[in-house]
């Protein structure tokens, strides 16, 4: 728990006989992280020698930082830059800095709310539950001595204070929330909530199953039902006085107030002097069973959120799975079909190589084929031109003849062949002369 005093005189704390180089923030909200405050710092941050977070038991929904400073230069500069800004510009919370002359820790609660000579505790706003501090904010007391911030007085809707307002008011006839009857009604001490017993529609009984708020007074008998334990549970009050435990006793069920009648008589000079002490009790005991239950309540919708989170979680896993189960089968398939191409693709390609091979036995038969033919047909040309040379030389010889006389006796005679070897000597002497023209 954290308790702030300051001197009796009021002295503005940003005074240069007040400021040092010990800071303290207030109120820090909860979605504010630490990480969040350092980064909110800036380069500011480095002129920081000690950062220390507070939880204040007081105020659940937010905690405190001290901030040791380097300097007194660097805490000026830290509490001009960052005093009175909003921590984020989408909510209306705003950092509020103080100087600090000296910080105490103790372990003990008189010590710890008990201020020191001269000093004072800053009180707290009790519509906003922030310090009341002149320095931060204006201060508005009402004719009933209870102070409130400017700007929460503002939003007033009742003419009247909200502290007297809420204390002194007195409730109009109640009636269950659902139904409307105002017989055997039971309220909520969690949330509040008036519902009718099991004796008439058991609103009361049904808000249980719901919010499993299991703290129910009886209206009429002031007496308090525990729906877990299915047992009344107001049956002893400690005394303030001595400190010793009393039977609460039921209020008188006759409806014209005739204890008599009914049986409940009691002594009403005890009564008046135990009234204070057991209303105290009551309030204190009320008090712990809220905030038990709140306590509970609170682990009973983190852990229907946790459960919340991890179904959420599973089922985006279970989403991923899914799809990536389709991708892999998808791929599987076009794996498959790519197989099957490959497969058809080798087949084709051997059948075009075997193809290949038969077309090129068969052009180099086709190309033996057509040297052999070349090679007769150039035997037949050259036999061929032998013939006609022989010919020619024989018509020749036959003109000579005739045009020669007979003086050496040539006309007449035989005319022989030319021997055949000497011939094929002659072509195969012939072929590589002209092979090498």
């Amino acid at each position: 728990m954290v308790h702030l005093f300051r001197t009796l005189s009021h002295a503005p704390l940003s005074s240069p006989g007040a400021r040092s180089t010990t800071l303290f923030v207030v109120a820090v909200p909860n979605y504010f992280s630490p990480d969040d405050f350092i980064r909110f710092s800036g380069p500011r941050i480095d002129d920081v020698s000690e950062l220390r977070f507070i939880r204040n038991d007081g105020m659940e929904d937010r905690y405190s930082v001290l901030i040791e400073l380097t300097d007194q230069k660097a805490a000026d500069g830290f509490y001009c830059t960052f005093n009175g800004k909003n921590f984020s510009p989408a909510e209306a919370e705003v950092c509020h800095i103080l100087f600090l002359h000296e910080v105490d820790y103790t372990e003990s609660a008189d010590v710890a709310s008990t201020p020191p000579l001269g000093f004072t505790e800053l009180p707290s706003c009790p519509v906003c539950l922030e310090r009341l501090d002149p320095d931060t904010s204006g201060i508005l007391s009402t004719h009933c001595d209870h102070s409130f911030h400017c700007s929460c007085g503002t939003k007033w809707t009742y003419l009247s204070c909200q502290v007297c307002r809420l204390c002194q008011q007195q409730d109009e006839v109640p009636s269950c929330f659902i139904c409307g009857t105002m017989e055997n009604l039971w309220v909520c001490l969690i949330c509040g909530f008036v519902g009718c017993g099991r004796y008439k529609d058991k609103h009361a009984i049904s808000h249980w199953k719901n919010t499993q708020h299991c703290y129910s007074l009886d209206l009429r008998t002031q007496q308090i039902w525990d729906y877990v334990g299915d047992t009344y549970v107001h049956r002893l009050n400690q005394s303030k006085a001595d400190g010793k435990l009393l039977e609460m006793n039921s209020y008188c069920e006759s409806l014209e107030g005739d204890c008599g009648s009914c049986g409940c008589s009691e002594d009403s000079d005890i009564s008046g002097a135990l009234f204070s002490s057991k209303i105290e009790a009551i309030h204190a005991d009320y008090i712990h069973l809220a905030s038990t239950q709140l306590e509970v309540q609170r682990k009973h919708y983190e852990s229907l959120m946790l459960e919340a989170k991890s179904r959420k979680e599973n089922f985006k896993l279970e989403a991923i799975e899914k799809a990536v189960t389709s991708k892999i089968e998808d791929i599987h398939s076009k794996l498959g079909k790519l197989g099957d191409e490959k497969k058809a693709v080798a087949e084709l390609n051997q059948t075009l190589i075997k193809n290949q091979d038969m077309m090129r036995r068969k052009v180099k038969e086709i190309e033996e084929r057509k040297t052999l033919s070349l090679k007769s047909k150039d035997e037949q040309i050259l036999d061929l031109e032998e013939q006609i040379r022989d010919l020619k030389v024989y018509i020749g010889a036959q003109k000579t003849l005739d045009k020669m006389n007979d003086e050496d006796g040539v006309k007449g005679g035989t005319l022989l062949p030319v021997p055949l070897e000497q011939s094929t000597s002659a072509r195969k002497s012939k072929k590589p002369s002209r092979r090498r023209k």
